[in-house]
């Protein structure tokens, strides 16, 4: 395990995403939002992702320079063509046009086709926050997830994030997975040569596993519950509404179709849309109550849900949010560990464009 400062692997990404051909701009935003990972503590999409991103472009499914268009609007919704450019950079366009919407009539919900892997949900629905305003970012994820009763892959992890401001307190933020847990975290678990726990995936024949290798064997994350006897069929049910509001409404690749992450994976045959698809909302707080009012009562909600009584054994009770707040305090200050196969990649990642710096 090494720790690098924010300020080196900031440097770095953008180094390399420049090296790719983006703009200063876009290799600006792009380095945000994979870095948020990181200093938020979700190792799993930080720039252990960084290598990913660089394969997809060699093998041509990245635009480095995309035209990002509304190709359908109204006054509070738009679908947008990402041009099959960087999610890092779609994302964030079409979460500021929801905001824009939002400004003019109330809310914005915009539909994303066209586009790639997005990074941390919870980045996007958090830029309306500061415009004091409910922010939602969804988005659909190569399959890899069976649904309950099935064996084969049909969805992704699909994650749904909601930012909701408050007043002196921090921002309510859930940011989740609809599955158990997502791949990113097998992932980390591949790396340390570790099982993974019990109820997060299974084999080919839909037997529970804790190998961390079995997708690569023909088996399949698990939808959040786990089975069904946990709950399995809602979290089978809140993928497939990602899977849906992010892609079939919008016009990109959904269910198996989805374009998968690894650029060594060969694409889906007969795709019935363009690339992976987002989906954004953005609420204007006053268009439903004044905002102070509002965020007077989410300030109360907060302090009386951390006064809840914990249960035996229980420190405290977090407000969804805490941990990824207090982890980014920490790491904007301590610096970001990387494990060093990670730390190895990026080397190796840097060589390709002859970057230096870690």
């Amino acid at each position: 395990m090494q720790v690098f400062p924010y300020s080196q692997l900031y440097q770095f990404t953008f180094d390399v995403f420049k090296a790719m051909g983006c703009s200063e701009k876009d290799a600006t935003t792009a380095t945000a939002v994979l870095l948020s990972a990181d200093l938020r503590g979700i190792d799993s999409h930080g720039v252990a992702r960084l290598s990913g991103y660089v394969r997809l472009w060699q093998a041509g499914r990245i635009n480095a320079t995309p035209d990002i268009r509304i190709i359908h609007e109204t006054p509070s919704t738009a679908v947008i063509d990402g041009d099959a450019g960087l999610g890092l950079v779609v994302a964030p366009f079409a979460m500021q046009v929801a905001i824009d919407k939002a400004k003019q009539v109330g809310t914005g919900w915009v539909s994303v086709q066209n586009s790639n892997h997005f990074g941390i949900a919870g980045y996007h629905a958090l830029m309306a926050v500061k415009e004091d305003m409910i922010g939602m970012a969804m988005t659909n994820a190569s399959a890899l997830v069976a649904p309950t009763f099935s064996v084969e892959k049909m969805l992704g992890t699909n994650p749904i994030a909601v930012a909701i401001p408050a007043g002196k307190e921090p921002a309510f933020v859930a940011d989740f997975a609809t599955t158990t847990a997502a791949n990113g975290k097998l992932e980390i678990l591949q790396r340390k040569n570790a099982n993974a726990p019990l109820g997060w995936v299974q084999d080919e024949l839909g037997n529970a596993s804790t190998d961390a290798n079995i997708l690569k064997k023909k088996g399949a994350l698990l939808p959040l519950g786990s089975d069904r006897e946990h709950g399995s069929h809602k979290g089978y049910a809140l993928g497939s509404i990602v899977d849906i509001f992010s892609a079939v409404l919008s016009g990109a690749s959904y269910g198996p179709w989805a374009p998968p992450f690894p650029a060594y994976v060969p694409m889906p045959e007969n795709m019935p849309g363009k690339g992976l698809g987002h989906f954004f909302g953005a609420m204007r707080i006053d268009a439903f109550r004044p905002a102070e009012d509002f965020k007077h009562h989410m300030d109360n909600w907060i302090t009386r849900f951390r006064a809840a009584q914990p249960a035996e054994g229980c420190e405290k009770v977090l407000i969804p949010g805490d941990p990824e707040r207090e982890m980014e305090g920490i790491r904007i200050h301590s610096g970001i560990p990387l494990v060093d196969p990670v730390v190895e990649d990026l080397k190796n990642t840097g060589s390709l464009f002859d970057i230096k710096g870690l």
